[in-house]
């Protein structure tokens, strides 16, 4: 096995895991470190990040072990572990449709470093837009939310189709918007995920079965470790820090983030193989 494939494989684990669950893109951030580290074909490239987001699933299951099991267990019998599942089921339903409908024109035409840089910069005005108005917080848990709030939740997610945008910064945001408290909004995000990644990895994964192959087992395995470690921290970190901060951190390193690979990109200082 090629140790800098290897190597390469481990930070694209370590960026997915890491921006995951931050308002900050894990899509655009792996198109742009792809990019930058020339790692793999474009399609099988596509593969890789989609295998590597279920390293970021099982950490958020390992890290709620206790709440996942119990709202299995409580199926059918416990109101609240209904409420919770009904509420992801409805959240899920408005990517997945949007997702199957304009999927491939989105890839086509928004998954390149020019329209991600963009997308960070919008995403990042909505951010502060969203931290200057007045929260009212009438939805204090995850237990609080309605099917109406959850289906709200689910459409502020979709926006997250657009490369850039942040699947876990929209419906954290969108959350705010709809009277969520940090912690829920935030922990809703994390919920939400395990059904919206995992059925989207495992369809994909299916989907491009053709470019699988043995010989990338390795590459996959240290992506997938560093994905789940990464992720980890960073889901631990984020409730912590949601407690007494707010987002505008975020939004601000969207913006330079944003700029920077707009500059790079139209003076040429760093030669992207797509804009």
């Amino acid at each position: 096995m090629d140790f800098l494939l290897l190597l390469k494989a481990a930070i694209m684990g370590l960026v997915e895991g890491a921006t995951e669950f931050l308002p900050i893109s894990s899509t655009g951030h792996l198109i742009l470190a792809g990019d930058l580290l020339n790692f793999m074909d474009h399609d099988k490239r596509g593969v890789f990040e989609i295998a590597i987001q279920l390293g970021a699933i099982l950490a958020v299951v390992w890290e709620y072990r206790t709440r996942f099991v119990s709202t299995f267990a409580g199926m059918g019998r416990d109101p609240v572990a209904n409420r919770l599942i009904i509420n992801l089921a409805i959240a899920f339903l408005p990517l997945a449709i949007l997702g199957l409908t304009f999927g491939d024109i989105i890839k086509a035409y928004l998954f390149k470093p020019v329209p991600v840089a963009i997308a960070f910069i919008v995403g990042a005005f909505i951010i502060l837009w969203a931290e200057k108005r007045q929260h009212n917080v009438t939805i204090q848990t995850v237990d609080d939310i309605r099917p109406i709030d959850a289906l709200k939740l689910g459409f502020a997610q979709a926006v997250a189709l657009i490369p850039g945008m942040s699947r876990s910064g929209s419906t954290i945001i969108g959350g705010l918007f709809f009277g969520l408290s940090r912690k829920a909004a935030a922990e809703f995000s994390f919920f939400l995920a395990v059904p919206t990644l995992g059925i989207a990895s495992v369809y994909s994964m299916y989907k491009e079965r053709a470019l699988l192959s043995m010989d990338d087992m390795g590459a996959w395995a240290m992506g997938f470790v560093f994905a789940f470690i990464s992720a980890m921290i960073a889901v631990r970190a984020l409730i912590r820090y949601v407690s007494n901060h707010d987002f505008t951190i975020f939004a601000w390193y969207r913006i330079a983030f944003g700029v920077i690979v707009l500059i790079t990109a139209y003076t040429g200082l760093v030669e992207w193989t797509v804009h």
